[in-house]
């Protein structure tokens, strides 16, 4: 059986490297025209559906319509983001420096892909693949299979229509197993994965080059100087978005003391459904039964939460508000959810809301990022220098800016990098950058030789040891 795997993902691989040859010394016009034939292929109203309806079907996970958003949004963010671009050729000239820098691709990309972004997170990585002239293979999981399978051959169609190589992008044939995923891994040049931390780690111990992502789990302040009603509002909208897939989206909010049940109140008046402690013991047995995510429960609708955790109110809120005293790693809420379950703790003051910002983080969530919701300037530069996140966005609804944004600088992207903090190789959102060998051609340019009485005079402590140094 493994020989059988091993010929299957051999026979792709040699596919996608004669792709890869033949896509070579493609200039940045085919490029940037590939790039937009694979953005295409998702965007395209249709198609933006279509997908949607089959991941949610696939799945079980999201809900059609935000799918359908994130299709297209993410997909026209990053096409914006990759058009503006050099990957070919000379990209920068540095005359003070004298160093130009040459583009080249990293060759053949492994693409492990989650089931809660089935046919977004393939394309985004095709996208950004392709814009460095590679050649991609995706290996979904086995529970999304189909629908990261459509996605790939509209892809090849697009890609054909334009004489372009259709085996520059593939998935993995079905049944996708850990042993092909394994043997792709082993075979390409760069493995770049978003999904279960399991994964992750298999492919930094796959001996390839391997660029992974950490898990969510993200705290929000809200400090006493928010607008609370443009805070409720951009939190709901977030934390509802996909039924709660999204990594980035609101897993936690530690709400000031002075502005607690005002905010609190704020969140109901957006459809928060604020749980008593009843019904708080049945959510978290229902949610983390044995202390483990039940995966029957995750991104599920506000209705199945509803009849799921015996909920006494309306069915009809967009997501719940579990009262928690603090952190603890021995209390799930503590954890991601990726649901419509979001964890409120009062702070006594900013400086204690840190400190539960801290103890979330190390529970879970490390490296990813963190939020808050103030007038206060100072504030957020603050968190930015204390925390260990990767991101820290102010008066944002973090499912959406997390991953870029049209209102801020994040490159779009569904991939976070959450650096040595997760165990991750980046730090930042997965980017074009990622998918270039860069060659630096070096000149000569002006003497910059300092002697060392310039380097070290500050921490000689004698008139004999200043005078013991060159002077040239």
């Amino acid at each position: 059986m493994v020989t059988s795997i091993s010929g299957e993902v051999e026979e792709v691989v040699k596919r996608g490297r004669t792709a890869l040859a033949q896509f070579h010394q493609a200039d940045q016009s085919q490029v940037d025209a590939a790039v937009t034939a694979v953005a295409w292929s998702l965007y395209r109203p249709e198609n933006a559906r279509a997908l949607a309806e089959l991941a949610v079907e696939e799945t079980g996970l999201g809900n059609v319509e935000d799918k359908v958003s994130k299709n297209q949004r993410k997909t026209i963010g990053t096409l914006r983001d990759l058009l503006r671009a050099k990957t070919v050729g000379m990209v920068s000239e540095d005359r003070v420096s004298g160093i130009s820098k040459y583009a080249k691709p990293v060759g053949l990309v492994a693409a492990v892909t989650p089931s809660t972004n089935p046919a977004a997170t393939p394309i985004n990585k095709s996208m950004m693949a392709i814009k460095g002239r590679n050649a991609i293979i995706v290996a979904p999981p086995p529970s999304a299979w189909r629908t990261a399978a459509m996605a790939v051959d509209l892809v090849r169609s697009e890609l054909g229509k334009i004489g372009v190589p259709q085996n520059l992008i593939q998935v993995l044939p079905e049944p996708v197993t850990y042993e092909a995923t394994r043997s792709l891994m082993e075979q390409a040049d760069l493995v770049v994965a978003t999904g279960a931390q399991d994964r992750v780690r298999d492919a930094y111990k796959s001996g390839t080059p391997a660029l992974g992502v950490g898990a969510g789990n993200v705290p929000v302040i809200v400090d006493s100087s928010a607008d609370l009603a443009a805070a409720a509002r951009l939190i709901a909208a977030s934390k509802s978005f996909d039924n709660g897939t999204s990594c980035s989206s609101e897993s936690a909010l530690i709400i000031l003391d002075d502005v607690y049940e005002a905010t609190v109140k704020a969140l109901e008046h957006e459809g928060g459904y604020r749980a008593d402690g009843d019904e708080r013991r049945r959510i978290i047995s229902g949610l983390f039964p044995g202390g483990r995510l039940n995966r029957e429960i995750i991104a599920k609708d506000f209705r199945t939460l509803h009849k799921a955790f015996k909920l006494h109110g309306s069915n009809s809120a967009r997501f719940i508000m579990v009262e928690e005293p603090e952190p603890h790693l021995d209390l799930p809420l503590s954890r991601e959810k990726i649901s419509l379950v979001l964890t409120l703790y009062r702070a006594r003051n900013f400086e204690h809301a840190v400190l539960l910002v801290l103890a979330i983080r190390e529970i879970a969530g490390r490296g990813h990022s963190a939020g808050i919701h103030t007038s206060d300037r100072l504030l957020p530069h603050l968190l930015a220098e204390t925390l260990p996140v990767a991101r820290v966005l102010v008066n944002q609804a973090h499912a959406v800016g997390n991953g870029g944004s049209f209102d801020n600088g994040l490159p779009f992207s569904l991939s976070m990098g959450c650096g040595t903090w997760a165990g991750n190789s980046i730090s930042e959102n997965l980017n074009v950058r990622h998918f270039i060998n860069t060659t630096r051609l070096v000149e000569v340019r002006g003497v910059d030789e300092p002697t060392a009485i310039d380097l070290f005079k500050d921490h000689c402590y004698s008139v004999s040891d200043l005078d013991s140094l060159p002077t040239n």
